[in-house]
C-alpha cells in the first residue's frame, strides 16, 4: 500500500507543482508523478540538511510541492538546450 500512495501523492504534488510553475509544461501523467516523487525527495534531503526535519522524516505537503517546483524548474532549463 505504500507504493500506491507514494504514486497518488506524486502525482497529486506534481499536478500543483505545474498548476504553480508559469509556463508550458509539456509532460503526460508518468513524468508528472515522476515529477511529484522526486520533488518530494528533493524536499526532504534539503529539509534535513537544514535542520527542519529529522532523518527518516518525510517532506510535508508544501515542502513537497517546493522540491517539485525547483525539479521542474531545473527540468525546464536542461529541455530548453536540448
Amino acid at each position: 500500500m505504500g507504493i500506491i500512495s507514494m504514486i497518488i501523492v506524486g502525482f497529486i504534488v506534481g499536478l500543483l507543482a505545474r498548476a504553480i510553475m508559469p509556463g508550458d509544461q509539456k509532460m503526460g501523467w508518468i513524468l508528472t508523478t515522476l515529477l511529484g516523487i522526486v520533488g518530494a525527495l528533493v524536499a526532504g534531503y534539503l529539509g534535513q540538511a537544514m535542520g527542519w526535519y529529522q532523518p527518516g522524516e518525510a517532506a510535508g505537503w508544501i515542502g513537497s510541492i517546493v522540491g517539485s517546483i525547483i525539479v521542474l524548474f531545473v527540468y525546464g532549463l536542461i529541455a530548453k538546450r536540448s
